[in-house]
């Protein structure tokens, strides 16, 4: 989606924002840029958007009337004040990935000169090992949906799908009708970007995917709401991130597990679970829609904890 301001629209930013017109301008051109080139979901525009303009008020208050003024040691000023602030090292380089972008947007435009922000440094990230549940803990969760009524098939499904596929919260509440392959045991799956990859999927979760679907979806089922949305909500919609968070804290809690149990938890668990089985780090990372495998590696990491774990637990001279 293009963003087109008229001159009042843009004023009338500037006001709400206290940011001079050449700022608001060119942000404007900016996330034009960023939407159009790399596919943006909206939440990583909004982001790209809220540091942009946090920078820019702070090149204000250095009496800085427009981003091709800016320099090396103003970006450096504006990142050590975050550290002020207490950001976390991978706030920070959110922030500095923003700016970066923004500043070679410049260059490409013909608004600076030379992009400056390369000679800059990320803050160092400490990746911490996420937190996983055992298969135990998982199987537990999701039998404790009461599968006798709507509501719980429903999130019977739900959970089953999510654990299966290791899929993102974003992926599975937008997920449709039409993107799973049951003769195939396939799910195609819309990630970051808008980028397509295909996860297989196991007949336990077909075969609860399939009971909802074809026995109490259409309870959930509002004309003109729906859609093909394959989860719905009381309401018909699509769930939000927070109404699957609530959903698997809930059965969480009657399953009597002592953690916090959240979305992405089941997609660290579906990861490592695989790699414990024995799956090749490619594989895992295709399922995962991961780019880069530098990211999915930090589940070998737990791999090693857990044969350290059976080592251990089992080894006579352990």
């Amino acid at each position: 989606m293009v963003y087109a301001y008229s001159f009042q629209q843009e004023k009338m930013i500037a006001s709400k924002t206290n940011l001079p017109l050449d700022f608001i301008r060119d942000l404007k051109g900016f996330l034009n840029y960023i939407s159009l080139e790399k596919g943006l979901s909206e939440n990583t525009r909004f982001s790209y958007e809220h540091d942009v303009k946090t920078y820019a008020e702070f090149l204000v208050s250095h009496n800085i009337t427009s981003f091709s003024e800016s320099n090396e040691n103003l970006v450096t000023e504006f990142i050590e004040l975050l550290s002020e602030m207490g950001l976390a090292a991978s706030s920070k380089s959110r922030y500095l990935s923003s700016i970066r972008a923004l500043h070679k947007y410049l260059v490409s435009i013909g608004k600076s000169k030379n992009d400056f922000t390369d000679l800059i440094e990320l803050p160092k990230i400490r990746r911490a090992l996420p937190e996983v549940l055992s298969f135990a803990e998982v199987n537990a969760i999701i039998e404790a949906a009461d599968t006798s009524c709507p509501a719980g098939l429903r999130d019977r499904a739900i959970m089953e799908v999510l654990y299966a596929c290791g899929l993102r919260v974003s992926e599975l509440i937008n997920l449709e009708l039409n993107q799973i392959i049951f003769d195939a045991e396939i799910v195609r799956v819309f990630g970051k970007g808008s980028k397509e990859r295909i996860v297989p999927i196991g007949s336990i979760a077909l075969n609860w995917l399939n009971l909802y679907i074809n026995n109490v979806r259409s309870q959930f089922y509002r004309a003109g709401i729906s859609g093909n949305t394959v989860f719905l909500n009381q309401r018909g919609k699509k769930f939000s991130r927070m109404g699957i968070w609530k959903l698997l804290r809930n059965y969480a809690k009657l399953a009597g597990i002592n953690k916090d149990v959240h979305p992405h938890m089941f997609r660290h668990s579906f990861a490592t679970h695989l790699i414990e089985g024995g799956a090749d780090l490619r594989a895992v990372q295709e399922m995962l829609g991961h780019s880069d495998i530098s990211t999915t590696q930090i589940y070998t990491h737990l791999d090693r904890d857990y044969l350290r774990e059976v080592y251990h637990s089992f080894h006579p001279r352990s």
